[in-house]
């Protein structure tokens, strides 16, 4: 009976360097991070940059994959639905079909209670921008011609996202009526309003900057609380008297529920090592994208601030999105 027992235990310690190794280290392979909208837009633009500056800090490398559709639902429910182990992210968590959706329509996920924060990258301002030949150059100019108009056409990266209901605001604030045009992404929308196909755009600094350098466009107003730094010379909406603040496209990142918390600390630590990298803040200066890095338990308690914010803007312009 004795030597029974002692065999037992031999083979459980033989045993033990095996399921030791069945655990692996995270990440042991590469890491996928969803951009739910188009290549070429200021979220893709972000993830790239990330992307390129992530192998002086993480294990593994950080894959960007476009998953555009559903002004970026579809994208991020693929994400939430996927395995909770840190090898599917999303980047953009804080955007429009975040904070804004969900005040309008019943979404296939919940916002907060289906998604981890894991850190917070950045703030995109939503900036007003006109075309460089149009017959009006200010916000002022713009209001006194889009009034006399039966409509004014505005585009816009997604329906019902931040830019389309900030839109929705300055019709309700000037009393133009703003008819917003939705595109699959930032990059379509800019060349919608480059293109003349519209009366005025709504974009983020990173995805105008080189056309306003370039006087293609003109940036006219900030919803910010205060002006960005992106673009300061720019005025906010409420220095030209229209009380529209919002909290612009938040761009930061998410995992599944159920992730390890672990996972999320690893990944919180290493987005953070990236975002304090000198090279990585001039090359977001470059590109006018803020580094506003911000945890886990920081980002989630500003998104349901934000979130927050949305609905006060949508009640007090008694916005409806048809």
């Amino acid at each position: 009976m004795k030597k029974i027992v002692v065999v037992a235990v031999l083979m459980c310690l033989l045993t033990l360097p095996v399921l030791a190794g069945a655990q692996e280290k995270y990440p042991s392979k590469p890491i996928e991070v969803v951009v739910p909208f188009a290549a070429g837009g200021s979220t893709d633009v972000l993830a790239r940059l990330v992307g390129k500056f992530a192998p002086k800090y993480f294990d593994k490398p950080l894959v960007v994959v476009n998953k555009p559709g559903g002004g970026g639902i579809t994208g991020t429910e693929g994400v939430v639905r996927s395995k909770p182990d840190g090898y599917s992210l999303f980047l953009g968590y804080g955007s429009g079909h975040d904070l804004v959706t969900p005040h309008f329509q019943k979404m296939p996920y919940d916002t907060f209670n289906d998604l981890i924060p894991v850190a917070r990258l950045s703030v995109h301002s939503i900036v007003m921008i006109i075309r460089g030949d149009a017959p009006y150059k200010n916000m002022k100019e713009f209001v006194e011609w889009g009034k006399k108009k039966d409509q004014v056409t505005a585009s816009v990266s997604t329906k019902a996202g931040s830019v389309d209901i900030t839109f929705q605001a300055v019709g309700k604030a000037t009393g133009m009526k703003i008819v917003s045009i939705p595109f699959r992404g930032g990059a379509e929308s800019v060349t919608a309003i480059v293109g003349g196909q519209t009366d005025c755009g709504g974009n983020h600094p990173s995805e105008v900057i080189s056309h306003i350098k370039a006087k293609r466009l003109i940036p006219i107003a900030v919803a910010l609380e205060n002006r960005d730094p992106a673009i300061p010379e720019v005025p906010t909406f409420k220095e030209l008297g229209y009380n529209i603040v919002a909290v612009g496209s938040v761009k930061g990142v998410a995992a599944p529920k159920g992730t390890p918390p672990e996972v999320v600390r690893y990944l919180a630590e290493r987005f953070k090592k990236v975002c304090d990298d000198p090279e990585f803040i001039k090359a977001m200066k470059d590109i006018g994208q803020p580094v506003m890095y911000q945890g886990s338990q920081e980002f989630g308690q500003y998104l349901k601030a934000g979130f927050e914010q949305y609905g006060k803007l949508i009640k007090e312009f008694n916005i409806k999105l048809e």
